[in-house]
């Protein structure tokens, strides 16, 4: 017991000693610009998002409406930015003159002025390779994923990446009818399936990496992601997109103090949120802070597709576990959907659940396949379910991307 009194004065006085740390981010009365984005110099194209710091107990986005941004060069050129919507502004390939150096400039709603420092073009290496291991513990196995790249001249030490992941998932019945509010009817498989479906997410984590202390200049198998395998991203077909950006030491130090302030915080042993020193400045009152690294630069991509057949055999959960046709034989009595008025007692179950046009059911169901009376009919109803179940569009779009292989 002796022997804890020590540990236990040690403890508290190292919670004691951690000072609450209040930034005037979080109390702001308007919230500070946040500058999102970088501007890509080959032919891809630019894309920055605008939005306004928020109190921890507010919401969560606060779009940067209505602004007017151009990205400026050295040379007096300009060229400027649409605005997208949702504080999301961008431009087609800007293909600009590498000789030169350019900054961002941005004029909001209310007429004050921001610009970023002019900074030369640094263009990214190619990405050597981006691979894959199923490597993990042995209770949770998964699908890991990596990148390789290095710089033949040895000039760019420093990288940024990102990622976008596609992934094909299904829904838990494929119907084969629908409705029109009035009628049943055939669906177009070709046009209107919604069966399958593609989704799209963003990687949301800042992912750096640096050769500066290595003997070469090399990046191997740098840790992007990692999907378990009970994910429905890898019941059928994954494809990522990885993006690097090259980064100058300026560059990689806002975004290391960026990782750690959103990042590392929790605990008395993580670090102070320190101050996100960028490099754009509100010519309109300098003594307002910004948040946000503008760089230039064009960037490098590549993408790979993974298929179930190259993974282990994996058990996906499917993501409505308890989805139930509404019209089961064997339940008893059967469900309450879907008949037409067979027995003449003018209860006609489809109209009801179905046909939202004449039913009186809030959520009407989606017909699945048809009831027949015998081997050959007629047909006296549909099995159905619920949108949720059946129509994979809620969550993603069934028309397959333009990159689909």
């Amino acid at each position: 017991m002796k022997r804890m009194v020590p540990l236990l004065a040690t403890i508290i006085a190292l919670v004691s000693c951690k000072k609450p740390y209040l930034p005037p981010v979080v109390s702001g009365p308007n919230g500070y610009l946040v500058v999102e984005g970088a501007i890509n110099s080959g032919s891809d194209s630019t894309f920055i998002t605008l939005s306004r710091t928020v109190n921890l107990d507010s919401i969560s986005f606060k779009p940067e409406l209505h602004a007017i941004l151009a990205v400026q060069g050295d040379n007096n050129s300009s060229y400027p930015l649409i605005e997208l919507g949702k504080g999301r502004y961008g431009c087609a390939g800007l293909n600009l003159d590498n000789s030169h150096q350019y900054r961002l400039s941005i004029k909001t709603a209310n007429n004050a002025m921001y610009l970023s420092a002019f900074l030369p073009v640094l263009n990214s290496p190619p990405i050597d390779s981006v691979s894959y291991d199923t490597k993990g513990a042995l209770t949770i196995p998964g699908l890991n994923v990596y990148v390789t790249t290095h710089d033949q001249a040895g000039k760019i030490l420093y990288y940024r990446w990102e990622y976008n992941e596609t992934w094909v998932f299904h829904s838990a019945y494929s119907s084969y009818f629908y409705s029109n509010g009035d009628t049943v009817l055939t669906r177009n498989q070709t046009t209107d399936q919604v069966y399958q479906c593609w989704a799209t997410d963003t990687s949301s984590s800042i992912l750096l990496g640096s050769s500066a202390k290595l003997s070469q200049d090399i990046i191997y198998k740098m840790p992007l992601t990692s999907v378990v395998s009970t994910s429905e991203k890898v019941e059928d077909e994954y494809s990522i997109l990885v993006k690097q950006y090259a980064l100058t030491p300026d560059a990689y130090d806002f975004y290391t103090n960026l990782k750690k302030n959103t990042e590392s915080l929790g605990s008395i042993f993580d670090p102070e949120p320190s101050q996100l020193n960028g490099n754009i400045l509100c010519e309109t009152n300098p003594m307002e802070p910004v948040i946000g690294y503008i760089s230039v630069g064009s960037t490098a991509t590549k993408r790979i597709f993974i298929t179930t057949q190259q993974l282990p055999t994996w058990q996906t959960i499917p993501f409505y576990p308890n989805c139930k046709l509404e019209f089961d034989w064997t339940e008893k009595p059967p469900a309450i959907c879907c008949y037409f008025d067979v027995n003449g007692t003018g209860d006609n179950q489809v109209n009801d659940y179905i046909n939202y046009n004449i039913g009186h059911y809030p959520n009407p169901f989606i017909p699945i396949n048809q009831l027949l009376a015998g081997p050959v009919g007629p047909v006296i109803g549909y099995t159905a379910s619920t949108k949720e179940c059946v129509d994979c569009t809620l969550r993603g779009t069934n028309k397959k991307p333009a990159f689909w292989r």
